[in-house]
Protein backbone atom coordinates (compact mmCIF):
# COMPACT_ATOMS: atom_id res chain seq x y z
CA UNK A 1 0.00 0.00 0.00
CA UNK A 2 1.57 3.33 -1.02
CA UNK A 3 2.01 6.22 1.38
CA UNK A 4 -0.76 8.76 0.74
CA UNK A 5 -0.32 12.40 1.70
CA UNK A 6 -2.66 15.38 1.65
CA UNK A 7 -0.69 18.61 1.71
CA UNK A 8 -1.91 21.96 3.02
CA UNK A 9 -0.17 25.32 3.16
CA UNK A 10 -3.45 27.29 3.10
CA UNK A 11 -2.28 29.92 0.62
CA UNK A 12 -4.89 32.34 -0.71
CA UNK A 13 -3.64 35.59 -2.26
CA UNK A 14 -5.56 38.76 -1.37
CA UNK A 15 -7.97 36.82 0.84
CA UNK A 16 -10.20 38.47 3.40
CA UNK A 17 -10.05 37.15 6.96
CA UNK A 18 -13.48 35.56 6.40
CA UNK A 19 -12.22 33.74 3.29
CA UNK A 20 -9.14 32.52 5.12
CA UNK A 21 -11.28 31.31 8.02
CA UNK A 22 -13.38 29.29 5.58
CA UNK A 23 -10.25 27.83 3.99
CA UNK A 24 -8.68 26.85 7.33
CA UNK A 25 -11.89 25.25 8.55
CA UNK A 26 -12.35 23.40 5.26
CA UNK A 27 -8.82 22.03 5.51
CA UNK A 28 -9.56 20.56 8.94
CA UNK A 29 -12.76 18.98 7.61
CA UNK A 30 -10.79 17.62 4.66
CA UNK A 31 -8.29 16.09 7.07
CA UNK A 32 -11.12 14.40 8.98
CA UNK A 33 -12.55 13.04 5.73
CA UNK A 34 -9.11 11.82 4.63
CA UNK A 35 -8.59 10.11 7.97
CA UNK A 36 -11.85 8.17 7.66
CA UNK A 37 -10.84 6.98 4.20
CA UNK A 38 -7.39 5.75 5.19
CA UNK A 39 -5.10 8.56 4.03
CA UNK A 40 -1.71 8.10 5.68
CA UNK A 41 -0.53 11.65 6.37
CA UNK A 42 -1.41 15.33 6.36
CA UNK A 43 1.62 17.44 5.51
CA UNK A 44 2.02 21.11 6.33
CA UNK A 45 4.83 23.63 6.57
CA UNK A 46 5.97 27.05 7.79
CA UNK A 47 6.61 30.39 6.11
CA UNK A 48 6.32 33.91 7.47
CA UNK A 49 5.30 37.29 6.10
CA UNK A 50 4.25 35.91 2.72
CA UNK A 51 1.94 38.17 0.74
CA UNK A 52 -0.20 35.19 -0.26
CA UNK A 53 -0.96 34.28 3.38
CA UNK A 54 1.17 31.12 3.56
CA UNK A 55 0.56 29.24 6.81
CA UNK A 56 2.96 30.58 9.49
CA UNK A 57 1.84 28.40 12.43
CA UNK A 58 1.96 24.71 11.50
CA UNK A 59 1.70 23.37 15.04
CA UNK A 60 -1.56 25.21 15.70
CA UNK A 61 -2.92 23.73 12.48
CA UNK A 62 -1.60 20.29 13.47
CA UNK A 63 -3.43 20.52 16.79
CA UNK A 64 -6.72 21.23 14.99
CA UNK A 65 -6.14 18.29 12.65
CA UNK A 66 -5.36 15.96 15.55
CA UNK A 67 -8.58 17.01 17.25
CA UNK A 68 -10.55 16.03 14.15
CA UNK A 69 -8.78 12.75 13.34
CA UNK A 70 -7.89 9.43 14.93
CA UNK A 71 -5.26 7.69 12.82
CA UNK A 72 -3.37 9.80 10.31
CA UNK A 73 -0.01 11.40 11.05
CA UNK A 74 0.73 15.09 10.65
CA UNK A 75 4.15 15.84 9.20
CA UNK A 76 5.39 19.40 9.61
CA UNK A 77 7.86 19.62 6.75
CA UNK A 78 9.52 21.76 7.62
CA UNK A 79 9.80 24.13 10.51
CA UNK A 80 12.41 26.86 10.33
CA UNK A 81 14.28 25.75 13.42
CA UNK A 82 16.30 28.86 14.34
CA UNK A 83 13.15 30.99 14.44
CA UNK A 84 11.79 28.99 17.39
CA UNK A 85 12.59 29.32 21.07
CA UNK A 86 14.02 25.87 21.90
CA UNK A 87 12.30 25.44 25.26
CA UNK A 88 8.92 26.59 24.03
CA UNK A 89 9.21 24.36 20.98
CA UNK A 90 10.05 21.38 23.20
CA UNK A 91 6.87 22.04 25.16
CA UNK A 92 4.71 22.51 22.06
CA UNK A 93 5.86 19.28 20.46
CA UNK A 94 5.56 17.34 23.74
CA UNK A 95 1.96 18.48 24.19
CA UNK A 96 1.07 17.64 20.58
CA UNK A 97 2.70 14.24 21.00
CA UNK A 98 0.53 13.58 24.05
CA UNK A 99 -2.65 14.89 22.42
CA UNK A 100 -2.17 12.86 19.26
CA UNK A 101 -0.81 9.68 20.79
CA UNK A 102 2.46 10.05 18.92
CA UNK A 103 1.17 11.06 15.48
CA UNK A 104 3.31 14.18 15.01
CA UNK A 105 6.38 14.10 12.75
CA UNK A 106 8.58 17.20 12.80
CA UNK A 107 11.19 17.99 10.16
CA UNK A 108 13.53 20.74 11.33
CA UNK A 109 15.23 22.77 8.60
CA UNK A 110 16.91 26.16 8.65
CA UNK A 111 14.95 27.77 5.82
CA UNK A 112 16.24 29.72 2.85
CA UNK A 113 14.64 33.17 3.15
CA UNK A 114 16.75 35.80 4.98
CA UNK A 115 13.69 38.06 5.21
CA UNK A 116 12.02 35.57 7.55
CA UNK A 117 15.00 35.82 9.90
CA UNK A 118 14.86 39.60 9.70
CA UNK A 119 11.18 39.58 10.63
CA UNK A 120 11.98 37.83 13.91
CA UNK A 121 15.28 39.67 14.46
CA UNK A 122 17.28 36.44 14.24
CA UNK A 123 20.82 36.59 12.85
CA UNK A 124 20.88 34.80 9.48
CA UNK A 125 24.64 34.23 9.79
CA UNK A 126 24.17 32.27 13.02
CA UNK A 127 21.49 29.92 11.67
CA UNK A 128 23.72 26.84 11.77
CA UNK A 129 24.72 27.34 15.41
CA UNK A 130 21.13 28.16 16.35
CA UNK A 131 19.93 24.98 14.67
CA UNK A 132 22.51 22.93 16.58
CA UNK A 133 21.34 24.47 19.85
CA UNK A 134 17.69 23.87 19.01
CA UNK A 135 18.10 20.19 18.20
CA UNK A 136 20.37 19.48 21.16
CA UNK A 137 17.95 21.27 23.48
CA UNK A 138 14.92 19.33 22.22
CA UNK A 139 16.62 15.99 22.82
CA UNK A 140 17.64 16.98 26.36
CA UNK A 141 14.29 18.58 27.17
CA UNK A 142 12.25 15.51 26.24
CA UNK A 143 14.04 13.38 28.86
CA UNK A 144 12.10 15.25 31.55
CA UNK A 145 15.35 15.71 33.49
CA UNK A 146 17.11 18.91 34.47
CA UNK A 147 19.84 20.19 32.13
CA UNK A 148 21.99 23.24 31.57
CA UNK A 149 20.63 25.74 29.09
CA UNK A 150 22.26 29.10 28.38
CA UNK A 151 23.92 29.16 31.77
CA UNK A 152 20.95 28.09 33.89
CA UNK A 153 19.36 24.86 35.00
CA UNK A 154 16.01 24.13 33.39
CA UNK A 155 13.51 21.31 33.14
CA UNK A 156 10.74 20.85 30.57
CA UNK A 157 7.50 19.13 31.52
CA UNK A 158 5.44 17.19 30.67
CA UNK A 159 7.43 14.48 28.97
CA UNK A 160 6.10 13.36 25.59
CA UNK A 161 4.57 9.91 25.32
CA UNK A 162 6.68 8.67 22.39
CA UNK A 163 9.75 6.70 23.45
CA UNK A 164 12.52 7.79 23.32
CA UNK A 165 11.13 11.08 21.95
CA UNK A 166 8.73 12.43 19.30
CA UNK A 167 9.82 11.71 15.76
CA UNK A 168 12.25 14.47 14.78
CA UNK A 169 14.10 14.60 11.47
CA UNK A 170 16.75 17.01 10.26
CA UNK A 171 15.82 18.50 6.91
CA UNK A 172 17.99 20.14 4.30
CA UNK A 173 19.90 19.86 1.07
CA UNK A 174 23.42 20.54 2.35
CA UNK A 175 26.27 18.47 3.73
CA UNK A 176 26.07 20.55 6.90
CA UNK A 177 22.48 19.35 7.45
CA UNK A 178 23.50 15.74 6.81
CA UNK A 179 26.42 16.03 9.25
CA UNK A 180 24.17 17.60 11.87
CA UNK A 181 21.68 14.74 11.61
CA UNK A 182 24.38 12.09 11.76
CA UNK A 183 26.15 13.67 14.73
CA UNK A 184 22.95 13.71 16.75
CA UNK A 185 21.79 10.29 15.59
CA UNK A 186 18.65 11.77 14.05
CA UNK A 187 16.96 10.70 10.79
CA UNK A 188 17.75 12.82 7.76
CA UNK A 189 15.14 14.32 5.42
CA UNK A 190 16.78 15.55 2.20
CA UNK A 191 14.63 18.28 0.69
CA UNK A 192 14.83 16.67 -2.77
CA UNK A 193 15.90 13.38 -4.34
CA UNK A 194 19.60 13.60 -3.51
CA UNK A 195 21.10 10.09 -3.33
CA UNK A 196 24.63 11.47 -3.11
CA UNK A 197 23.68 13.39 0.02
CA UNK A 198 22.03 10.30 1.47
CA UNK A 199 25.30 8.41 0.91
CA UNK A 200 27.24 11.22 2.61
CA UNK A 201 24.87 11.04 5.60
CA UNK A 202 25.44 7.29 5.92
CA UNK A 203 29.20 7.83 5.85
CA UNK A 204 28.91 10.37 8.65
CA UNK A 205 26.83 7.92 10.72
CA UNK A 206 29.77 5.54 10.60
CA UNK A 207 32.18 8.35 11.45
CA UNK A 208 30.17 9.47 14.49
CA UNK A 209 29.19 5.94 15.57
CA UNK A 210 25.50 6.82 15.53
CA UNK A 211 22.43 5.26 13.96
CA UNK A 212 19.89 6.84 11.65
CA UNK A 213 17.88 6.55 8.46
CA UNK A 214 16.68 8.72 5.61
CA UNK A 215 13.24 9.77 4.44
CA UNK A 216 13.97 11.06 0.96
CA UNK A 217 11.53 12.17 -1.73
CA UNK A 218 11.42 9.86 -4.73
CA UNK A 219 12.95 10.99 -8.01
CA UNK A 220 9.40 11.57 -9.20
CA UNK A 221 6.86 12.77 -6.64
CA UNK A 222 4.58 15.29 -8.37
CA UNK A 223 1.92 17.28 -6.59
CA UNK A 224 -1.39 15.81 -7.70
CA UNK A 225 -4.88 17.08 -8.33
CA UNK A 226 -7.64 14.70 -9.40
CA UNK A 227 -10.28 15.71 -11.96
CA UNK A 228 -12.66 13.96 -14.31
CA UNK A 229 -11.57 16.35 -17.05
CA UNK A 230 -7.93 17.45 -16.65
CA UNK A 231 -8.13 19.83 -19.60
CA UNK A 232 -11.02 21.68 -17.94
CA UNK A 233 -9.23 21.73 -14.61
CA UNK A 234 -6.00 23.09 -16.11
CA UNK A 235 -7.96 25.75 -17.96
CA UNK A 236 -9.94 26.85 -14.91
CA UNK A 237 -7.47 26.27 -12.10
CA UNK A 238 -3.98 25.98 -13.56
CA UNK A 239 -3.28 29.55 -12.47
CA UNK A 240 -3.39 28.43 -8.84
CA UNK A 241 -0.65 25.87 -9.38
CA UNK A 242 1.34 28.45 -11.33
CA UNK A 243 1.00 30.93 -8.47
CA UNK A 244 2.55 28.46 -6.04
CA UNK A 245 5.28 27.46 -8.50
CA UNK A 246 6.22 31.09 -9.12
CA UNK A 247 6.22 31.80 -5.39
CA UNK A 248 8.70 29.00 -4.80
CA UNK A 249 10.82 30.15 -7.73
CA UNK A 250 10.99 33.68 -6.31
CA UNK A 251 12.22 32.33 -2.96
CA UNK A 252 14.78 29.80 -4.10
CA UNK A 253 18.31 30.68 -5.12
CA UNK A 254 20.43 28.47 -7.31
CA UNK A 255 21.85 26.74 -4.23
CA UNK A 256 18.45 25.67 -2.89
CA UNK A 257 17.37 22.21 -3.92
CA UNK A 258 13.75 21.32 -3.37
CA UNK A 259 11.24 18.71 -4.48
CA UNK A 260 9.12 21.66 -5.70
CA UNK A 261 11.34 23.20 -8.36
CA UNK A 262 9.77 24.84 -11.40
CA UNK A 263 11.00 27.22 -14.06
CA UNK A 264 7.55 27.62 -15.63
CA UNK A 265 6.19 31.09 -16.34
CA UNK A 266 2.92 30.00 -17.97
CA UNK A 267 0.27 27.40 -17.22
CA UNK A 268 1.19 25.51 -20.40
CA UNK A 269 4.84 25.36 -19.37
CA UNK A 270 3.87 24.20 -15.90
CA UNK A 271 1.68 21.44 -17.30
CA UNK A 272 4.50 20.26 -19.55
CA UNK A 273 7.00 20.13 -16.65
CA UNK A 274 5.05 17.60 -14.63
CA UNK A 275 5.92 19.00 -11.19
CA UNK A 276 2.20 19.64 -10.75
CA UNK A 277 -0.16 17.17 -12.41
CA UNK A 278 -3.89 17.03 -12.90
CA UNK A 279 -4.95 13.47 -13.66
CA UNK A 280 -8.11 11.40 -13.80
CA UNK A 281 -8.70 8.81 -11.08
CA UNK A 282 -7.75 6.02 -13.49
CA UNK A 283 -4.56 7.81 -14.55
CA UNK A 284 -3.66 8.35 -10.91
CA UNK A 285 -3.93 4.64 -10.09
CA UNK A 286 -1.84 3.79 -13.13
CA UNK A 287 1.04 6.02 -11.98
CA UNK A 288 2.24 3.22 -9.72
CA UNK A 289 3.98 5.50 -7.22
CA UNK A 290 5.17 4.52 -3.75
CA UNK A 291 4.06 7.96 -2.54
CA UNK A 292 1.03 9.94 -3.67
CA UNK A 293 0.92 13.61 -2.65
CA UNK A 294 -2.46 15.27 -3.15
CA UNK A 295 -2.53 19.08 -3.06
CA UNK A 296 -6.24 19.96 -3.04
CA UNK A 297 -6.01 23.65 -2.05
CA UNK A 298 -2.87 24.62 -3.94
CA UNK A 299 -2.20 28.31 -4.52
CA UNK A 300 -5.66 29.51 -3.53
CA UNK A 301 -7.59 26.74 -5.26
CA UNK A 302 -11.34 27.19 -4.63
CA UNK A 303 -12.44 25.08 -1.69
CA UNK A 304 -15.17 23.35 -3.70
CA UNK A 305 -12.63 22.27 -6.35
CA UNK A 306 -10.34 21.00 -3.60
CA UNK A 307 -13.18 18.89 -2.26
CA UNK A 308 -13.83 17.43 -5.70
CA UNK A 309 -10.21 16.37 -6.00
CA UNK A 310 -10.07 14.87 -2.52
CA UNK A 311 -13.33 12.93 -2.94
CA UNK A 312 -12.22 11.50 -6.27
CA UNK A 313 -8.93 10.44 -4.72
CA UNK A 314 -10.53 8.79 -1.71
CA UNK A 315 -13.45 7.17 -3.51
CA UNK A 316 -11.88 6.12 -6.80
CA UNK A 317 -8.10 6.15 -6.42
CA UNK A 318 -7.56 4.60 -2.99
CA UNK A 319 -9.57 1.42 -3.81
CA UNK A 320 -7.35 0.95 -6.86
CA UNK A 321 -4.24 1.26 -4.66
CA UNK A 322 -5.41 -1.55 -2.40
CA UNK A 323 -6.85 0.58 0.39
Amino acid sequence: MPVTVVRFNLVEPDATPAALAARYQAAVRMAAYADKHGITTVQTEEHHGAENNWLPSPFAFAAAVFGATERLAVTVSAIIGPLHDPLRLAEEIAVLDLLSGGRLVTVAGIGYRPEEYAQFDVDWKRRGKLQDELLETLLKAWTGEEFEYRGRTVRVTPRPCTDPHPLLLVGGSSKAAARRAARLGLPFFPSAHLPELEAYYKERLVEYGTEGWTMMPAAETPLLHIAEDPDRAWGEHGRHFLHEARTYASWQSGEVRSAVKSAATTVDELRAEGVYRIVTPEECVALGFDNYVLHPLSGGMPVEEGWRSLRLFCERVLPGLGA
